[in-house]
């Protein structure tokens, strides 16, 4: 049976460690689906439809290696449960497996349809090293029938939240960077203002003095 990963990511901005995940990814799945998420527990500094661009701009890069991964933005929904109903149409008789980070793990209980989500997909858990897996939160979440896996996976040390803060071109593949000084996207990228003011005719209200 064909093995597909979800991989919805809030790519705010998608850095070289998303890139890393979907590389390492093919190697364990025939197809790795990923799309720009809104999700409701995260606080998003740019609009989604620059996200989906940038995360489209990284996949046509890595497509030219691996081409099983594959922007599928129809996946994209606030809820979960809606997201994995969309993958049964489009991948029917297909084991789907959804990935995330372990900074999303202690949310998971609070989703909508949990329940009925754990009966429908199973679970790849990406480590992060600033936010440790706590097991008894695991033990949790297996008592109410998540089938959990914990990846030997170690990327980059890169987040999106330590460029959006210092603009460091080193997390990022050079056609996000490009885009985001294009578009003016954070902070610390102000868009450039103009200093040569066009003469301009004064307008006097009373006439001038004889």
């Amino acid at each position: 049976m064909q093995q597909i990963a979800l991989f919805g990511t809030s790519a705010d901005p998608p850095t070289i460690g998303h890139q890393a995940i979907m590389e390492w990814l093919v190697g364990l799945y025939d197809q790795v689906a990923v799309w720009a998420a809104d999700n409701p527990f995260k606080t998003h500094r740019s609009e989604l439809v620059d996200r989906q661009r940038m995360l489209a701009l990284l996949v046509q890069d890595i497509q030219q290696r691996y081409p099983q991964v594959r922007v599928q933005e129809e996946l994209s929904h606030t809820r979960t449960l809606m997201t994995i109903q969309q993958a049964q149409k489009l991948w029917p008789q297909t084991d789907l497996t959804l990935v995330m980070g372990s900074d999303v793990v202690p949310t998971l209980s609070h989703w909508y349809g949990v329940e009925i989500l754990f009966q429908q997909v199973q679970f790849l858990i990406l480590p992060r090293p600033d936010v440790p897996l706590n097991p008894s939160v695991l033990a949790d979440l297996q008592a109410l029938g998540a089938k959990l896996a914990i990846a030997n996976f170690q990327g980059p040390p890169v987040s999106s939240s330590h460029y959006r803060h210092t603009g460091d071109s080193e997390d990022v593949p050079a056609c996000i960077a490009a885009y985001i000084q294009r578009h003016h996207l954070y902070s610390w990228n102000p868009p450039t203002c103009k200093t040569d003011i066009p003469p301009q005719l004064l307008l006097l209200t009373t006439p001038p003095p004889p």
